[in-house]
């Protein structure tokens, strides 16, 4: 078996920044088992595959693949920036020569579409609801202790719980911050939270480039620490900073090691646009 596999990072234009996602092109059914078992070796947060839907497909000229995504431990059912990684192979390597590719997922049909600066992804949006404290409180002081929390959002759709801390922190103090993320899938073992957001308020003022929030994104549960940047989890953010800052288009940082741009758009059909920039890394030929 020989398969074409990229790596390409995402929500950055440059390379080692951002979010690193592998590619498969898949011209053949795989064996079910080889998805989880390519997307192990490859040990990044999400392995995407695009399929081919129907025998007379090829990957320059068709607009609609089916597309899964695969953590080293688990399949998905949405991964932003794998998304953004498989357009761009299909765009930049490939040549597509369409301006939007359709992708059929888990998550239903999502499409990316090519811009000047960028890549836009059409994605789902999905409404965060108040959440109790006393019933994440376990959760929520594992892995940051006693740093102070401002409010608290649960999406059932992502099975997301969104932490806002204090508006009294900032960006430094939010990239600084020592989550533990060890012990979660214990203290959490339900199966209601897949994924746990921290996030802030922007600081428009004294920055070189201003951001209405910034993030981090955290799923042990899908066997990864701390994912560097999340499309996935922007899904939810958006919903609730559209609320909260009573704004339609946003600019958000996800404060990983790595760090990653998206630029936010809510969409009068209640889904959202995120755009991001990818850099191709690696490419070559898995022979197994």
């Amino acid at each position: 078996m020989k398969l074409p596999i990229f790596i390409v990072d995402a929500f950055t234009a440059k390379a080692f920044h951002g979010n690193p996602a592998a590619v498969c092109l898949l011209e053949n059914k795989l064996d079910e088992d080889m998805h989880q078992k390519i997307a192990k070796e490859m040990n990044l947060s999400e392995t995407a595959f695009i399929q081919k839907l129907h025998p007379t497909d090829n990957f320059t000229q068709s607009s609609c693949f089916g597309l899964r995504w695969f953590t080293p431990v688990s399949e998905v059912p949405l991964c932003g920036h794998a998304t953004l990684a498989s357009a761009a192979v299909l765009f930049h390597k490939i040549k597509n020569m369409n301006s939007t590719l359709t992708f059929v997922t888990l998550s239903g049909e999502l499409k990316a579409r090519r811009e000047e600066d960028g890549i836009v992804l059409d994605l789902p949006l999905y409404p965060a609801h108040p959440q109790d404290f006393h019933e994440v409180e376990e959760l929520i002081k594992t892995a940051i202790g006693d740093t102070l929390v401002q409010d608290i959002r649960y999406s059932p759709d992502t099975r997301k719980l969104l932490v806002r801390l204090s508006d009294t922190y900032n960006r430094s103090f939010l990239e600084s911050l020592k989550v533990n993320t060890q012990n979660l899938p214990q203290v959490e073992n339900t199966g209601k939270v897949k994924g746990l957001i921290l996030t802030i308020k922007g600081e428009p003022d004294g920055q070189t480039q201003a951001f209405d929030f910034y993030s981090r994104y955290f799923t042990p549960w899908f066997g990864v620490a701390e994912d560097p940047v999340t499309g996935s989890a922007h899904t939810v953010l958006s919903s609730y900073w559209s609320q909260q800052l009573g704004k339609k288009a946003m600019h958000a940082f996800q404060c990983s090691s790595r760090g990653g741009e998206l630029k936010i758009s809510l969409r009068p059909d209640g889904r959202v646009d995120i755009k991001g920039g990818a850099a191709l890394v690696l490419e070559g030929m898995l022979t197994a």
